[in-house]
């Protein structure tokens, strides 16, 4: 085990990050999405994502645990890179589905009004910036 304090914390950020993207998709599939501002298709864009979130909250925790482990180097590292830890590997990974993501959502929102203060822009906004700023930690710590 890790003994970092950095190490924890970013693992712990990703942990957070995973718990978030279910804790999101549970309450949103539990909503009826009748808001008369909402955009046509609003819940055929937004369905798919669920599935692509999961994959990224499982590579999340996965580097995470990678991270903090410190596991001696073995066959699945040697795949994954020659140069880094397989957590480190799989943090960058996780930058950069969360970076694609969060310009996804940014640039949909933006298009669709959905920054509007009267149409919950406020949370949205502070879910796209978490997003885009876990992936910039990511990144500066593992590039």
């Amino acid at each position: 085990m890790s003994h970092e304090p950095i190490v924890w914390l970013i693992a712990g950020l990703e942990v957070v990050a995973a718990l978030g993207i279910a804790a999101y998709w549970i309450t949103w599939f539990r909503q009826p999405h009748d808001e008369p501002w909402l955009p046509d298709g609003y819940i055929d864009h937004e369905t798919p994502f669920v599935y692509a979130d999961s994959v990224l909250a499982i590579v999340l925790v996965m580097a995470a645990v990678l991270q903090v482990s410190e596991a001696p180097p073995g066959e699945i590292e040697m795949l994954v890179s020659r140069s880094r830890p397989v957590g480190e590997s799989l943090g960058l990974v996780a930058a950069g589905m969360l970076a694609f993501l969060g310009i996804l959502d940014f640039a949909y929102f933006a298009r669709t009004g959905l920054f509007k203060k009267e149409h919950e822009g406020i949370v949205s906004g502070g879910v796209v910036a978490g997003v885009l700023l876990l992936a910039a930690i990511l990144v500066v710590r593992f590039i």
